[in-house]
């Protein structure tokens, strides 16, 4: 187990984390001394408690809006890939159609042939 030291709000905190895990978790605390901050900028010194809890729910906020996103892209994903389907299957009948019309034309132009080779008079009778 790994532990990382994040300084949030002014506040140093020891974490412990996965193996690996290190840079992830500094990079997370650093969203969030980044969110307090900016908030800072905005409604100045609101007190300590209520600006991280003004910026957990801001975050949480933004979590729930990309949350939404992503299910929308999903259902988005879902569509297209049924849309994709129905394109396949309708392919799949077209080349179906075409071979079934293209080998009736090939048995209709053999059929002609052989009708052809029937009546042509033989060669050896032309005088």
């Amino acid at each position: 187990m790994a532990h990382v030291v994040v300084t949030i709000a002014g506040r140093t905190y020891r974490m412990a984390c996965d193996d690996g895990e290190e840079a992830h978790l500094e990079e997370l605390a650093r969203r969030v001394e980044d969110k307090i901050l900016s908030l800072r900028r905005g409604f100045g010194e609101i007190g300590e408690q209520r600006i991280v809890v003004m910026a957990a729910l801001t975050m949480a906020d933004e979590a729930e809006a990309a949350r939404k996103k992503f299910e929308g892209l999903e259902a988005e994903i879902a569509m297209l890939r049924g849309a994709v389907d129905r394109v396949r299957e309708s392919d799949a009948q077209l080349k179906d159609r075409i071979s079934r019309a293209v080998n009736e034309a090939a048995q209709r132009i053999e059929s002609a042939a052989q009708d052809l080779a029937q009546r042509a008079p033989a060669s050896n009778d032309i005088g």
